[in-house]
């Protein structure tokens, strides 16, 4: 366990913000962050990654990361394998370890940034596959008392990108582990177009091929952190009505959509686009002009810097089309 106190979090956070938190514990095993809850400065923030968070100012409180980074086989049938990671790996080597040892279900969530503690969190997903559809169970420990808790894949409550640890239980409980069911099957998901056309002309629908045609993709459209500050996707993708939709779709007939539990969604980077803010600036913060769901800081741009151009957008796009845009982002 290491223990920083006044410490920088700009490598911490993908938008590159330069602020800091009065201490930032490095955790490696559960005791140390069960010891580490004794006496411990409140507030307290859960990190992975940084890839997820836009920082408003300073954080004068305690910040947590887990840096647990072991996967273990822990159970296997003749189709399917339970596999436990800790929650400090990055998600990226957990999906390429996945595809060198032939487990399918989270290959279409390649090259997607952060740890894997956040993707059972955020519920993480892309290309019509949600982190959710792999989840066993969620081992963690609450940081009220240190008790140690599972919860199941329905006690997580999962939905596009939301979770119990977002809403009823957020900043409650550190993630430890996370156990994640994964076929030995051939499972291939290309219900994107541009992705089943990537993976025919790598040769087929193998998890390696998948895996290269999502890096593709993902790399032609999305800036990288490490040049250019950003969170990935700011915003969800809305699911509207079928009536909101017939109303979009009489004056943009050529509006993208696809079903979802409980309308239809609509993908919030054309709405955006259609408002006329991609690859545009507001101050230092700026619209990624390859992907206008990004979010990007052109250097110097602050947290309000980055959440005013983001009211912006979200006013523009409720302006002309009535539909209200949700942050992917967590403000903190």
């Amino acid at each position: 366990m290491t223990i920083r106190d006044n410490c920088s979090l700009a490598d911490r956070n993908t938008f590159g913000m330069d602020i800091r938190a009065d201490s930032l514990i490095d955790w490696a095993t559960t005791d140390e962050l069960k010891n580490a809850l004794q006496g411990i400065k409140k507030p307290v923030l859960m990190i992975g990654g940084g890839s997820n968070l836009l920082f408003m100012g300073d954080f004068r409180g305690t910040v947590l990361h887990s840096t647990i980074s072991t996967i273990e086989i822990i159970g296997s049938t003749d189709d399917r394998v339970h596999v436990k990671v800790g929650a400090g790996v990055v998600w990226d080597d957990f999906v390429a370890w996945c595809t060198v040892n032939g487990f399918w279900g989270v290959e279409n969530l390649s090259a997607i940034p952060g740890e894997v503690g956040a993707s059972a969190v955020q519920n993480i997903g892309a290309y019509g596959a949600e982190a959710k559809d792999v989840i066993d169970t969620v081992q963690t420990i609450c940081l009220a008392d240190g008790s140690e808790r599972d919860f199941s894949n329905a006690e997580c409550r999962y939905a596009y990108r939301q979770s119990i640890f977002k809403n009823e239980l957020k900043g409650q409980y550190a993630v430890a582990y996370v156990i994640y069911s994964l076929s030995k099957v051939p499972q291939p998901k290309l219900g994107y177009g541009a992705l089943e056309q990537e993976v025919e002309r790598l040769g087929g629908p193998t998890l390696a091929n998948i895996r290269q045609a999502v890096i593709a993709i993902r790399d032609s459209k999305l800036p990288d952190p490490k040049v250019l500050g950003n969170a990935g996707s700011f915003f969800m993708n809305p699911v509207i009505s079928e009536a909101e939709f017939d109303a979009v779709k009489n004056s943009y007939p050529d509006v993208p959509s696809y079903p979802a539990p409980g309308g239809i969604k609509v993908p919030a980077g054309w709405l955006i686009e259609k408002t006329g803010w991609k690859g545009c600036s507001l101050g230092p913060a700026a619209v990624y002009e390859k992907q206008a769901l990004v979010l990007v800081n052109k250097g110097g741009a602050t947290g309000a810097d980055i959440k005013r151009l983001a009211d912006t957008v979200i006013a523009d796009v409720k302006e002309k089309f009535g539909i209200t845009l949700s942050t992917e982002v967590n403000y903190i």
